[in-house]
C-alpha cells in the first residue's frame, strides 16, 4: 500500500512539473510582447521628449555640405523614375514604401542622413520613423519640387548616375523598433501616403464622419484661424505629453503650415498605434503652390 502511495505521489509531482513547464513559455512570450510594445512606445515618445528643435534642413545647407565634402548620406525616396531623371549628387534611391524597410539593412547610424521626397511630407514621416530606429535623419525642406528645384544654383548639384547603397551591416537596432519600422514602410502600398487632400477632408467633415482634427501649428497661428473643431497640440519638444487625449478608435487628421511637421507627427502617431493622416500642404502658404486648406479657400474659425 505504501509503495502504491509513493508511486501516486511521484506521478503527481511529474505531472505538476510538466504543467508548469508548459505554462512558462507562454508567460515568457506574453512578457516579451509587453516589452516590445513598451520599447516602441518609449522610442516614439522620446522622439519629441528629446526633440532638438528641428529635423528639417534647407537645400542650400545640403549644397554647402556637398561642397565641404562632409560625411553624410542623401536618401531619395521619390519614385525610381524621378530619381533616374535627376537627383542630388551621391544620393541613393529608396522609393517611398517597402524599399525604405529594405534600406534599414544599409542606412548608417553614425552620420547624418538627409531624406528627400517630392514636397517634404513623406520625408517627414520617414524621418520620424528612422529616428525612432536610431538613424540621424533629417528631411530636406520642401523636398525636390518646392525646395531643391526652387533654390538658386541647384543644377550644379544634380546628377543622373545611380549610386550604390553603402555597407552599413554593423548598425544595431532595437528588434521591436526595427520590426515596427519595417511594418510601417511595408504597409505603404495599402495605407498610401498617409496624406489627405483638403477637399477630401472637407467632404468627410460635411458628411459628419467621426474624426479628430489636430493643428500642430503654434498657438498664435491657431488663434488667428484654424479648421473648425481642431484641437491645438503645438509641434515641438514634449508634445507627446498631449497625445493621451487623442482617440485610437477613429481617424486623426493632422495639419501644420505646409505638411512637413505634420508628416513627422503622423509618423510618430502611427508608430504609437493611432490611425493618423496629415492634411496635404497643411494650411498652405506662398511656397505650397496653391495647395493647402486656407489657400484653397476652405473656411477657418477663431
Amino acid at each position: 500500500m505504501k509503495k502504491m502511495l509513493w508511486m501516486l505521489l511521484a506521478a503527481a509531482l511529474v505531472l505538476g512539473s510538466c504543467a508548469k513547464a508548459e505554462q512558462e513559455p507562454v508567460k515568457a512570450v506574453e512578457k516579451a510582447a509587453e516589452v516590445s510594445v513598451d520599447t516602441v512606445k518609449a522610442a516614439g515618445e522620446a522622439y519629441f521628449a528629446e526633440y532638438p528643435g528641428s529635423r528639417i534642413i534647407p537645400a542650400d545647407k545640403v549644397f554647402a555640405a556637398i561642397d565641404a565634402d562632409e560625411d553624410f548620406l542623401i536618401v531619395d525616396i521619390r519614385s525610381a523614375e524621378a530619381y533616374a531623371a535627376g537627383h542630388l549628387k551621391g544620393a541613393v534611391s529608396a522609393p517611398w514604401g517597402p524599399a525604405i524597410a529594405d534600406a534599414l539593412n544599409w542606412l548608417p547610424d553614425d552620420i547624418p542622413v538627409y531624406v528627400n521626397c517630392v514636397t517634404g511630407q513623406t520625408a517627414g514621416q520617414t524621418v520620424a520613423v528612422l529616428n525612432m530606429a536610431g538613424i540621424q535623419a533629417q528631411s530636406i525642406k520642401s523636398g525636390w519640387n518646392l525646395g531643391i528645384a526652387k533654390t538658386e544654383g541647384y543644377e550644379a548639384y544634380v546628377e543622373t548616375t545611380a549610386n550604390m547603397a553603402p555597407d552599413a551591416s554593423g548598425v544595431k537596432y532595437d528588434p521591436a523598433v526595427r520590426a515596427a519600422a519595417e511594418k510601417y514602410f511595408k504597409a505603404i502600398p495599402e495605407t498610401g501616403s498617409n496624406i489627405i487632400a483638403s477637399a477630401a477632408l472637407k467632404e468627410k467633415m460635411d458628411a459628419e464622419e467621426a474624426m479628430t482634427i489636430v493643428s500642430v501649428r503654434q498657438p498664435d497661428a491657431y488663434a488667428e484661424g484654424h479648421i473648425e473643431g481642431a484641437i491645438n497640440i503645438p509641434f515641438g519638444k514634449d508634445m507627446q505629453k498631449q497625445f493621451a487625449q487623442l482617440p485610437k478608435d477613429e481617424k486623426v487628421y493632422v495639419y501644420c503650415y505646409s505638411g512637413q511637421t505634420a508628416g513627422q507627427t503622423v509618423g510618430i502617431l502611427r508608430m504609437l498605434g493611432y490611425d493618423a493622416v496629415s492634411v496635404k500642404s497643411g494650411m498652405g502658404n506662398a511656397g505650397t503652390n496653391g495647395s493647402g486648406w486656407s489657400v484653397e479657400g476652405f473656411p477657418t474659425v477663431q
